[in-house]
């Protein structure tokens, strides 16, 4: 566990604006928060956000942190909340942003006096964490994502979980506390209700402890400006909605053309043109069959949707069981992410002049965190192919750099070449690649093997199925000479994964249990 996670899909502000339009399909119910350190600069990193048609963005002060979290980064990472709060208000004011978002603020947060003080520097919403869980019994060992907290707080262990003595009724008298605070000194202010205190920094004064002669010619009158002459008028807090345009999203006729399947599950074939301003599509249709459904989704391809011409970012994220996204053309970046059942099919059209085992047909990241599904792309793809999958079946005819990254479970099949720095992270799954060149691997975590009869078998009827699906003549050519060409695979294993494996096949011819001997070899 790393605390913070790194995001994969994440490398500009763009990126950003397409996760959190990714995330706004997949639950249009929800609000989509972005958390931001408090930093020099912050801001301006706030004011994108906005742009970006986040819901909340959260300014999360330098104290306060998950026990996960490195040492290195408590100590020296980010400034007070204050101080990024007070910038982040000022330029969403001067931006004319601050109507639109709401600001969410937290780090250490204790007492009824820290939401006050938030309060006036423009903050709506509060984030308690530490100071609750030490009322619940945390004693703060830092050893949360060890699994060994002796006080039964953050751990699985059934013996450990058996010392906690928290009750839900001191949180809740904590929080009485807290709450009776703020209504005191909201009083002394003269507000009647928090919502009149949101960014009044102007009431906000030095206390006497700035005297000390360290804090001589500090002069903090910047962190209480609240700009006023503004063109944009003077919401001091959210007084709107963003606008996610996904009323306008293709996915909209999806759901109607789809609806009479949607509603008693009956197959249904549907037919449409795509542009690459079509980002998202098959979300929003995905995130309504889950709602009916729920994870279970619908029977295997119970909406096929065959989609002609060129998909825009994200094509078939999070894509739930019983739909197939049939592309006949080209996509970018992000096909498959986070695919959660479903299937997405990516071919160049039948009449195309080029080979297609020679042109990239689908961008950078694809399968990004995948937990089940299948994903056949007959063609090239750029760079991360599979990074984070843990459960999906992808198959393409070529690979950027850095393919099967950080992933954790699943099934890759590579009928091509491949980029350098193959497999780094990779800690679980299989992946199966055509004429490997052993130089392009990054052997940190995984070795090289010759597949077994039975992975062959399996590999046959994959490529088989992608034969069948995408008409590859890449897949013909080797079912042709099956015999000779499928000794040219090569399996790419985790050695962690490897011994995690034989530990359970193990357990369970032993008649132990399976958990206790994952658990045991996870531990070396």
């Amino acid at each position: 566990l790393i605390s913070p996670p790194p995001h994969h899909d994440i490398y500009s502000i763009e990126d950003l604006a397409q996760l959190i339009h990714d995330l706004k399909n997949a639950n249009e119910r929800a609000r989509v928060h972005v958390k931001l350190v408090s930093s020099l600069g912050v801001g301006t990193v706030a004011a994108g956000v906005s742009k970006a048609h986040a819901d909340v963005v959260l300014i999360s002060g330098h104290d306060g942190g998950t026990g996960a979290s490195p040492l290195n980064s408590l100590k020296h990472a980010g400034t007070p909340w204050e101080i990024g709060l007070a910038e982040t208000q000022q330029t969403l004011l001067l931006n004319g942003l601050r109507d639109r978002i709401t600001v969410q603020v937290d780090g250490a947060m204790k007492t009824g006096r820290d939401v006050v003080v938030a309060a006036l520097l423009g903050a709506e919403e509060y984030g308690f964490a530490t100071a609750p869980l030490v009322v619940a019994g945390c004693i703060m060992m830092r050893v949360c994502h060890l699994d060994t907290c002796p006080v039964g707080v953050a751990t699985q262990n059934p013996d450990l979980r058996k010392r906690y003595t928290g009750q839900a009724e001191h949180v809740v008298n904590y929080f009485r506390f807290v709450a009776q605070e703020v209504r005191e000194l909201l009083a002394e202010l003269g507000f009647r209700t928090l919502d009149e205190a949101i960014g009044r920094a102007d009431v906000l004064d030095v206390d006497e402890a700035v005297d000390h002669w360290k804090a001589r010619g500090l002069d903090l009158t910047p962190v209480f400006a609240v700009p006023t002459d503004t063109p944009y008028g003077g919401a001091r807090r959210k007084v709107r909605e963003q606008d996610h345009g996904l009323e306008h999203a293709l996915d909209r006729t999806l759901i109607q053309l789809a609806e009479a399947s949607l509603e008693d599950a009956h197959p249904v074939r549907l037919e449409l043109p795509v542009r690459n301003v079509n980002r998202t599509v098959g979300t929003l249709l995905g995130s309504e069959i889950t709602r009916r459904y729920g994870s279970a989704g619908l029977p295997d391809d119970t909406i096929h949707v065959l989609l002609t011409g060129s998909a825009g970012q994200s094509l078939g994220a999070f894509l739930p069981p019983g739909v197939t996204l049939d592309m006949v053309g080209d996509a970018n970046d992000y096909v498959g992410k986070g695919l959660s059942g479903g299937r997405v099919i990516v071919r160049p059209h039948p009449e195309s002049p080029f080979a297609a085992e020679g042109q990239v047909i689908a961008g950078n990241t694809i399968a990004y965190g995948a937990t089940s599904g299948e994903l056949f792309i007959r063609g090239q793809v750029g760079e991360r192919f599979c990074v984070r999958n843990s459960g999906a079946l992808a198959v393409a005819e070529g690979v950027g750099d850095h393919a099967f990254e950080y992933m954790t479970g699943g099934r890759a099949v590579v009928l091509g070449r491949t980029g350098r720095n193959l497999a780094a992270g990779m800690s679980g799954g299989l992946a199966y690649v055509l004429d490997l060149d052993e130089r392009q691997v990054n052997l940190g975590m995984v070795e090289l093997l010759t597949p077994e009869a039975d992975e062959l078998a399996w590999l046959k009827k994959i490529v088989t199925r992608h034969h069948e699906l995408t008409r590859s003549a890449v897949a013909a050519s080797l079912l042709g000479d099956w015999p000779r060409r499928s000794a040219s695979f090569t399996k790419v294993m985790p050695r962690d994964y490897k011994r995690v494996l034989e530990a359970t096949k193990a357990a369970r011819a032993a008649g132990r249990d399976v958990d206790e001997a994952i658990m045991e070899a996870a531990r070396g």
